[in-house]
């Protein structure tokens, strides 16, 4: 699974080639998407306005919803000194469960912001995902 971070979908609505061309690319797979944790899509609006309204426009995005669970670990891990809520919610997402199995890639500016053990990818190194 592919995750979004906040700076990955401000960047994506920016027009980040090539973050778009992996949006392209997942939008002709069928069954797959680009994840965009509801948290990450909330501070990104909070960053700029109309931000939200960009990324839902394309196809291929997924938001994941703050449920029950998710509310009460995301605010636990908060609470813990993991990050912001933007932060934690990705890393909620991230996280292996029942539903979406193994490893996932969180897309980021600032990998800093997450813990070891997570495998995050700077959507500036060179070779991102196969583009240079």
């Amino acid at each position: 699974m592919i995750i979004l971070d906040a700076g990955a979908a401000l960047a994506l609505a920016h027009g980040h080639e090539a973050l778009h061309r992996l949006a392209d690319n997942v939008a002709h797979t069928p069954g797959d998407w680009l994840h965009l944790p509801a948290l990450c899509l909330m501070k990104a609006e909070e960053s700029e306005a109309d931000v939200g309204s960009a990324l839902m426009a394309l196809p291929g995005l997924q938001v994941d919803p703050l449920g029950q669970a998710a509310a009460v670990t995301v605010g636990g891990m908060v609470r813990d000194g993991w990050g912001g809520a933007d932060t934690c919610h990705a890393l909620y997402v991230a996280t292996p469960h029942l539903d979406t199995g193994g490893m996932s890639i969180i897309l980021t500016g600032r990998a800093s912001l997450y813990p070891p053990g997570f495998l995050t990818v700077d959507i500036d190194a060179p070779g991102m995902l196969g583009y240079h």
